[in-house]
């Protein structure tokens, strides 16, 4: 019998492993310009499921994450809604011992006839992507494939079907969508919905991102600030992503990612894992690692791998972005859900 990997293991920063992204399908109906852009990327690419993990793949795969203290588990694409007989897998991983927080980050447009089911199956969480409520505005930063009325429909049947505060993400780019910032803040306060603005990636390497491109979290703050006065808010748990601010008003809450300005590689407790099966221990990793090989050897095989490759982890890339330091070359964002 093989030995049983650690509970917990810590990588050589001392991170543990607690929360997993895994991406279940790379195609998606929509080609944002800062992950999947039009010019770049096939509208057929990622349909192909013969290299997707199973179901039950995936199932291995996260009994053996649970083993080893993961506790999230977010379930991401492309766009995850895309895959056939989602909730079917959600029902499954929804049993997994240890798994105590499972979520789903999605773009919406397909979400208003799946919203129940997915509830009913399990699902605990959602969040949606938004970069914009002007219709023209959202039209071409969805690649000129997606309507907002669909996305705010989805927002809709979520409520219906009793999902609590939803997670609505915005990514701020310079000169593209920052007007859309305070419209946003007005249609989700008082909501009991929580808008977090994410600051521009440089994640992959096909979005081409430029520095200038980048609004700063304290910049958007500020905005809304002056418009609707805000104060800072206590993390949740250790390695909370968002930065927390109230409306002094009584009208719920915001958060800023700010990846670019503000890194938090300290606290990351996340992996990563692609539909086809690589491991990807950091979102700007150059190259993942193959699990296929030990999931079809089981759970006890599963873990210990990851256990392995946990340990191996020094990632910190937003900490040393520019310092010559960093792969040329990143994996790109819809390929392990951001």
């Amino acid at each position: 019998m093989a030995p049983q990997p650690p509970a917990a293991p810590r990588d050589r920063l001392g991170r543990p492993l607690r929360d997993l992204r895994l991406s279940v399908i790379e195609a998606c109906n929509f080609r944002c310009g800062y992950c999947m852009p039009a010019d770049r990327v096939p509208d057929d690419y990622g349909l192909d499921a013969a290299s997707r993990l199973s179901f039950g793949q995936i199932e291995t795969l996260v009994r053996a994450a649970a083993r080893l203290g993961v506790t999230k588990l977010r379930l991401t694409g492309g766009e995850p809604l895309l895959r056939k007989g989602l909730a079917a897998l959600v029902a499954r991983l929804a049993r997994v011992e240890g798994i105590e927080d499972l979520a789903m980050t999605t773009n919406g447009a397909l979400l208003a006839p799946h919203a129940a089911a997915l509830r009913a199956a399990g699902l605990r969480r959602l969040t949606v992507s938004l970069d914009a409520l002007d219709p023209d505005v959202f039209r071409a930063l969805s690649g000129h494939r997606g309507r907002v009325e669909d996305v705010l429909a989805g927002i809709a049947a979520a409520e219906a079907a009793g999902f609590g505060p939803l997670k609505i993400n915005c990514v701020v780019q310079r000169g593209v969508n920052e007007d859309q910032v305070l419209p946003l803040v007005a249609r989700f306060r008082g909501t009991g919905h929580v808008l977090r603005f994410i600051e521009y990636m440089d994640v992959g390497t096909c979005n081409g991102w430029r520095r200038d491109g980048v609004v700063p979290s304290s910049e958007l703050r500020a905005r809304i600030h002056a418009r609707w006065p805000l104060r800072p808010l206590d993390a949740q748990y250790r390695g909370e992503v968002a930065e927390r601010h109230g409306f002094l008003d009584g009208g719920g809450e915001i958060g800023f990612v700010s990846s670019v300005t503000a890194p938090f590689c300290g606290d990351c407790h996340r992996a990563r894992v692609s539909a086809d099966g690589r491991l990807y221990t950091c979102l700007f990793a150059d190259a993942g690692t193959d699990l296929r090989a030990a999931i079809e050897a089981g759970e006890a095989a599963v873990a210990a791998r990851l256990a392995e490759l946990w340990r191996a982890r020094a990632d910190r890339y937003s900490e040393i972005r520019g310092s010559g330091r960093t792969p040329r070359r990143r994996v790109e964002m819809f390929l392990v859900g951001g």
